[in-house]
């Protein structure tokens, strides 16, 4: 069977998967009363279920399991296969830790030690940053800094993915395009593991819009938000950074970059302002949007155009063929978006 396939089984079983088991996690969900319910800082008037997650997870592992059952990763060197385990693994435990929290409500020092404790864990299966690449200097290896950059990049990227999870269909789309990118680049940089969990979490993510855009019928919650947060992060380290070339090493920071930038420029107003970094307020990207008189709609559609901008971008310095030309129809796509939401807010 040509590699290909097994990405496209890969991102269907995921989307079938979550568009089929989606609806049963609502329903018990609402049997539940696991919901969340309106308040100041949220956007929903009505109490929604926060249990997508669960979909959103079995959907990219159980898609995975059925490409590993038909050989898909036969054609693996033994070291891939083993970090698309770590990633599976890291997967589960920020999945259980996100989960525990959208149930029990867990305090920020105790979620983020469990994330430090799971991303270390991650780092020892070899899902690890182990040098970068400088011009004129050449590969640094990085020894003993290897876990802590590697621990900071997977728990940042998890609460960037997990505090834009503030739209309907936001946190699932801006995850779904990036995955989309890192596939096609991992695929053309003949990374096929990282290409694998790529198509499946690809396939989840937009499976999961179905239910999620606006008006949304459930959220992903932490669970969802924690799971793909991390699996994009350790997507970018196993297929991209591990790469020696310094354009490869910045590629999944330009293909995340919405998040990454929006977390930033959040902890530092907050850290201006005197505030913890924890602190929760209206200051990210989608509440100043909807401040400047946005709909909810608009609002998260210009969020996709803006990641699907840096995406072609990344596409076009990656070298992929006709990637100038996708950096140019983001850069009109992003020109029109900018202009609907300079005309809307007037």
């Amino acid at each position: 069977m040509p590699p290909e396939i097994y990405h496209l089984i890969s991102f269907l079983v995921a989307a079938v998967v979550v568009l089929w088991t989606t609806p049963d996690i609502r329903k018990i969900g609402i049997k539940s009363g696991r919901v969340d319910q309106p308040g100041e800082r949220k956007v929903h008037q009505r109490p929604m279920v926060r249990l997508g997650g669960v979909s959103i997870f079995a959907g990219t592992i159980t898609s995975l399991l059925i490409v590993w059952w038909l050989g898909g990763f036969g054609s693996l060197p033994p070291d891939k296969e083993w970090q698309i385990w770590g990633v599976t693994l890291g997967g589960l435990g920020f999945f259980l830790i996100g989960l525990a929290d959208d149930l029990l409500n867990l305090s920020p020092l105790s979620r983020l030690l469990m994330q430090v404790i799971v991303a270390a864990g991650a780092w020892k299966a070899g899902v690890s940053i182990d040098f970068v690449t400088i011009p004129t200097m050449g590969i640094v290896n990085l020894n003993w800094l290897s876990l802590p950059i590697t621990v900071i990049w997977l728990v940042g990227m998890v609460n960037a993915i997990n505090w834009i999870d503030g739209l309907d269909g936001l946190a699932a789309g801006v995850s779904g395009i990036a995955a989309v990118v890192m596939l096609v680049v991992a695929l053309f940089m003949h990374q096929p593991a990282a290409a694998l969990i790529a198509a499946a979490l690809a396939g989840a993510a937009l499976g999961f819009l179905r239910y999620n855009f606006n008006p949304a019928q459930i959220f992903m919650g932490d669970g969802g938000a924690y799971f793909m947060g991390f699996t994009l992060a350790s997507v970018g380290v196993i297929g991209l950074v591990k790469i020696p070339a310094f354009t490869a090493v910045l590629l999944p920071y330009l293909i995340l970059a919405v998040p990454i930038v929006d977390m930033s420029a959040v902890i530092l107003a907050r850290l201006r302002r005197g505030k913890s970094p924890f602190t929760a307020d209206k200051s990210h990207l989608h509440h100043r949007l909807l401040k400047a008189g946005l709909s909810h709609r608009w609002t998260v559609l210009f969020i996709y155009s803006l990641t699907l901008w840096v995406g072609s971008l990344a596409l076009a310095i990656a070298g992929i063929p006709s990637g100038i030309a996708y950096a140019c129809a983001g850069t009109s796509l992003l020109s029109f978006a900018v202009w609907r939401v300079w005309k809307i807010s007037r």
